[in-house]
């Protein structure tokens, strides 16, 4: 079987967003990591399924990547890597407690929160942004589809335009390597 066309199809709607992204979002989200970087804040990451694997990209990205041999360094937490931790809130509260319920033990006002959700209506990620919203928080939401109740609750986001959750989770990993890779140029990354 020949899966070219199919291919290519794909390709061209995942070209065809890419160009349709606020870049003026992209980098003033990207003022806003410098910005805690630069203040000492934590930036909590979250998602759930594909976003979960992407949240967890992000910090090693910022963590290791743009922030080694630097003297400030990026301080992302992932709310979606301690798997106990999520199970026994999920098991003892709600899946929609699991990130909820770390904020409230780390979370100081001024932290960055970022959500990263494709359709924009996953209720434990909206939880724990309202929470952050109602402490004071810098609240960030990566979306897609329409932006769902994540894009109008954050304070910020950068939104994928379209209707796929694949091409939408494909370009929050491709937000965080532009970011990455930009930021690099300023530092001594490797």
């Amino acid at each position: 079987m020949d899966y070219t066309k199919d291919i290519a199809a794909y390709f061209e709607r995942l070209k065809t967003t890419i160009d349709r992204i606020d870049k003026e979002d992209l980098s003033g989200l990207m003022n806003i990591l410098v910005d805690a970087k630069d203040s000492g804040r934590q930036v909590f990451i979250m998602g759930n399924g594909g976003s979960s694997a992407t949240a967890s990209h992000y910090v090693c990205d910022f963590n290791k990547g743009v922030s080694l041999g630097e003297e400030k360094k990026f301080k992302f937490i992932c709310l979606n890597d301690n798997i106990p931790s999520l199970m026994a809130y999920a098991n003892d509260l709600s899946f929609e407690d699991v990130f909820v319920e770390q904020l409230k033990s780390f979370y100081k006002e001024g932290d960055v929160v970022i959500g990263i959700s494709g359709s924009g209506n996953s209720k434990n990620v909206l939880k724990a942004i309202r929470h952050a919203n109602e402490h004071g928080g810098l609240t960030v939401g990566l979306t897609g589809y329409d932006g769902g109740e994540l894009k109008r609750i954050t304070r910020y986001g950068v939104h994928i335009p379209i209707d796929d959750m694949q091409i939408a989770e494909d370009l929050h990993m491709v937000l965080d390597h532009c970011m990455m890779k930009i930021l690099c140029q300023y530092n001594a990354c490797v």
